[in-house]
C-alpha cells in the first residue's frame, strides 16, 4: 500500500442495481459517501428488484465492463475498490485481468450470490470465475452459503465448522476471509476474520456487536463490504476497519425504521448519521 492521503478516499464499487436503492452499487454509492469517501461505479448488471422479489436480470456484456473499468482507472488514481454482484463468468473473468492492469492497493469482494428475497443471482459457472477472482482480492465477505458455494461443499450447520472452511480457503486462495455472520441466531452477530501469516497458521479474530431485532436488513452485506473497503484507506488495518464498520453497521439498522421502504425486507439507514432527527418529520402523514 501506498502513503494515506489527506483527501477522501476514492473508491470504486463494481456491482449490480437496485432501483429501490437499498442494495447493490445505490448502497455502495450511498455507504462509501457515508464513510467520506468519493465514490465511483461500474455496473455489472441491470436488476429489476425491489424489496419483495427480484423480477429480471440483465447482465452488462464483459466489453462494456472493461470499458467502464478502463475509463475510470485511466484517468482517477482509485484507493480501493468494492467487488459485488459479478453475475457472469465473462464479467469475473473482465474484472480479474482488469485487477491485473490497474493493480487498486486495496481490493474487497463481496461473493453475492443471491438477493435477500432469496433470488439466485450469480450462475454455478459464474461462481468457477469468481473462484479465480478470489486470488487477486485482498478479502472476501461471504455468509455460510456463499463460502459453502465458493468451496463446493454443503452449508455447514455448525459456526465452527464454517470457521474451519474459512481457513480453508485463505489456504486454498490466499486472501483474507470474513466469515460474516449477520444471517446467525442468538444476541450477537459474530463475524470471523481470518488472516494467512505465510507459513504459520492463519490469525483469527473475532468482532461481535449486538444483533439488531429489525426485518429491514436488504443490502446489509453490501454495505459492509462498502464500509470495509473505504474505512480501510486510512485504517490500514483489517481488524480495526471492522470494528468500525461494525459499529456504523449497526447503527444503520437500528435507524432504518424511519425509512419506511417497501413493502418486504427493507434497506437499511445508509446515511443514518447525517440525519439530524427531523427525517421522522418529513414522512408524509396517512
Amino acid at each position: 500500500m501506498g502513503p494515506v492521503r489527506d483527501g477522501p478516499p476514492r473508491v470504486l464499487a463494481i456491482a449490480g442495481t437496485d432501483p429501490t436503492g437499498g442494495a447493490g452499487i445505490q448502497a455502495d454509492i450511498k455507504t462509501i459517501s457515508a464513510h467520506g469517501g468519493y465514490a465511483m461505479a461500474a455496473i455489472t448488471a441491470i436488476v429489476a428488484q425491489n424489496t419483495t422479489d427480484v423480477r429480471a436480470v440483465r447482465p452488462v456484456s464483459a466489453r462494456l465492463l472493461t470499458a467502464q473499468l478502463d475509463a475510470v482507472s485511466d484517468d482517477v488514481e482509485i484507493d480501493a475498490v468494492k467487488i459485488g454482484m459479478l453475475g457472469s463468468a465473462a464479467a469475473a473473468r473482465a474484472v480479474a485481468a482488469w485487477l491485473d492492469r490497474a493493480r487498486p492497493p486495496i481490493v474487497v469482494l463481496d461473493p453475492v450470490l443471491r438477493a435477500t428475497t432469496g433470488r439466485t443471482l450469480t450462475s454455478p459457472v459464474a461462481i468457477g470465475g469468481m473462484r479465480a477472482l478470489i486470488e487477486r482480492v485482498d478479502i472476501m465477505t461471504p455468509n455460510r452459503d456463499e463460502l459453502a458455494a465458493l468451496l463446493g461443499r454443503p452449508r455447514r450447520a455448525s459456526w465452527a465448522d464454517a470457521v474451519d472452511d474459512a481457513v480453508d480457503a485463505t489456504a486454498l486462495w490466499g486472501s483474507r476471509v470474513l466469515l460474516t455472520g449477520g444471517d446467525g441466531t442468538g444476541d450477537l452477530a459474530v463475524d470471523v476474520l481470518v488472516e494467512p501469516r505465510g507459513g504459520d497458521a492463519p490469525r483469527l479474530t473475532e468482532a461481535s456487536a449486538p444483533r439488531v431485532a429489525t426485518p429491514h436488513t436488504h443490502g446489509t452485506g453490501c454495505a459492509l463490504s462498502s464500509a470495509l473497503a473505504t474505512l480501510q484507506v486510512g485504517e490500514r488495518d483489517w481488524s480495526r476497519s471492522l470494528a468500525r464498520a461494525k459499529q456504523w453497521l449497526g447503527r444503520a439498522l437500528r435507524a432504518a425504521e424511519v425509512l419506511d421502504v417497501g413493502r418486504g425486507a427493507g434497506p437499511l439507514h445508509h446515511l443514518c448519521e447525517r440525519d439530524d432527527g427531523r427525517a421522522a418529520s418529513h414522512r408524509l402523514s396517512p
